[in-house]
């Protein structure tokens, strides 16, 4: 008998948990969701500090490995990206942030109908859980818990006094009336534990629902194909089983994320017909479009020694450990408990007030990268990334073997703005290091170091020392040019029965961390999948 559901969910990550979700609510539709990677039946998943643990970790960790790049001065850079349930978001820093009202109203402007900021803040409040209560722009009865830090260090408030001084607003919630400002970030975690898309919207009493079925260890080789209609998905199947094909009755949906959903079109036959033809991929349809347009946010690192203890001193020793862990275990409280920032801040480089062109994630620590261990002395990391850069890179399939990753081209630092601002960010970070609450207990800059003067000194230290903050998007762009992919409604040009529902559909990065907008791209798309089965469904 042939294996046939309504909806197939390729990636069980951000997107993919939460329409699975919404979609299998009607009794009468089956949904199968498929995941490449493992349950996520690890410790270090649920501990929200885990993501030491597991970026970098193949268990859970695509492993994906840059081209070397130009504006890195020929760095290859690592992009952890999750291969588990949950995906990105049971690695990701657990940060809470939406961006700001003018990207999607820009999206609508670009000719996304229903895109603008009025029209998605229903569906952020909708899978939104606020511990601070329900207002204007939040939500409380959503599955997604949105939580308070269980964890404050002293430098931390000394940051937030200095960047006042130097004319930056405090800010309790930069995802309210305004963006601009310095405050302490929100994260997804419930009672110290890490709440990914999967523990979030797809609980035990969500699995147990007959028409979901969930499988892992499942990767798709291709899509299948009658004509111009997508009709199913062939499968490779990892511990020895055999490769399977399976049938959808309505539709096929990528949720696989920025790298893979594009990969995936590509295997198939969509993408750009010269490309494909050269690797012995039949073309379905030539969309040079597929894996264009790769976005991502670069942070700028500095670290600074400083004369106040810092999470560096709970963390150098094998007994403090032991007792951090101790108090986590208790309480479910401490270091553990510790998101990939502690404070934000948004604000422009001329610090005028105007829109904020940058983001701060300040951290109570500091290390070589995300993953290493911490320095063996006091310091604290500011981290700071263009919110919306110039530079485009491209996802590109070198083989038509599915089990060969991408070739990944970032384009870092590769227009003049994007050169200027990375300058111009450190000027900012050096300024609120030298404001009065802040410049005494800085020992030193070790990172990148006094010695960086001029702004080509400046730039090569931006070069040197950048790395990724893992927001790529836009392989997948929504739109109606000659480089997009899908339309407003997420459905494939020239493809019937398939949509993407992912990060990659961004037609312009949002301005900070992309989980949060990401499942709001999938609410909107629950929303928009199902009305079209039923038209009398709105929100």
């Amino acid at each position: 008998m042939q294996e046939k559901y309504d909806y197939i969910i390729v990636g069980a990550g951000s997107a993919g948990c939460l329409l699975a979700n919404r979609l299998s609510a009607d009794p009468n539709n089956s949904v199968l969701l498929i995941e490449a990677g493992r349950k996520d039946n690890n410790l270090w998943l649920h501990v929200p500090v885990g993501y030491f643990k597991t970026m970098n970790n193949p268990k859970f960790d695509w492993m994906y490995k840059l081209e070397k790049d130009k504006g890195l001065n020929n760095r290859r850079i690592d992009w952890p990206r999750g291969k588990v349930l949950g995906g990105s978001s049971a690695l990701n820093g657990l940060l809470y942030i939406r961006g700001d009202r003018h990207d999607y109203d820009n999206w609508q402007r670009l000719g996304n109908d229903g895109w603008g900021y009025d029209e998605v803040l229903g569906y952020f409040k909708k899978f939104e859980c606020q511990e601070n209560g329900e207002n204007e722009y939040h939500g409380v009865d959503g599955e997604l818990k949105v939580s308070n830090l269980r964890l404050k260090r002293e430098i931390a408030e000394l940051f937030i006094k200095a960047s006042q001084e130097i004319g930056i607003p405090y800010n309790p919630d930069c995802n309210g009336a305004q963006q601009e400002g310095v405050g302490y970030f929100q994260q997804t975690s419930f009672k110290g534990f890490r709440r990914s898309s999967y523990r979030s919207f797809l609980n035990r009493k969500i699995r147990n629902r007959k028409n979901l079925t969930i499988v892992t260890d499942t990767q798709i080789s291709k899509l299948l194909f009658k004509d111009k209609r997508v009709i199913g998905v062939n499968c490779i199947q990892s511990n020895n089983r055999p490769d399977k094909t399976i049938y959808a009755n309505n539709e096929v949906i990528l949720s696989a994320g920025s790298i893979s959903s594009p990969q995936i079109l590509q295997l198939s036959g969509i993408g750009d017909a010269k490309q494909l033809e050269k690797l012995g991929i039949d073309v379905v349809h030539n969309n040079p479009a597929v894996g264009k347009n790769l976005q991502d946010h670069l942070q700028v690192r500095m670290v600074f020694k400083t004369n106040t203890r810092t999470l560096n001193d709970e963390l150098n020793t094998w007994w403090k450990k032991a007792l951090i862990g101790l108090q986590y275990f208790i309480f479910r409280t401490g270091p553990l408990t510790l998101s990939a920032s502690q404070v934000y801040v948004f604000t422009n480089t001329s610090l005028d007030g105007s829109r904020p062109n940058i983001q701060f994630h300040m951290q109570p620590l500091s290390a070589d990268k995300p993953g290493d261990g911490v320095h063996p002395f006091s310091a604290f990391t500011m981290s700071i990334c263009n919110l919306r850069p110039e530079s485009r890179g491209e996802v590109t399939i070198n083989s038509a073997d599915p089990t060969q990753l991408p070739k990944i081209i970032p384009n870092y630092l590769s227009t003049e703005g994007d050169r200027k601002i990375a300058i111009d960010s450190i000027k900012v970070a050096r300024k609120i290091a030298e404001a009065d609450s802040l410049k005494k207990h800085i020992l030193d800059e070790y990172v990148p170091g006094q010695s960086f003067i001029s702004d080509e000194e400046l730039l090569e230290a931006a070069k040197n020392n950048s790395q990724s903050i893992y927001h790529p998007v836009g392989t997948c762009k929504m739109g109606h040019d000659e480089n997009s992919v899908v339309d407003e409604q997420l459905k494939v040009h020239g493809i019937y029965g398939l949509r993407v529902v992912d990060a990659s559909i961004m037609p312009e990065l949002v301005s900070g961390n992309t989980n949060a907008p990401t499942m709001m791209i999938a609410e909107k798309a629950a929303e928009m999948i199902l009305s079209d089965n039923n038209p009398s469904l709105t929100m």
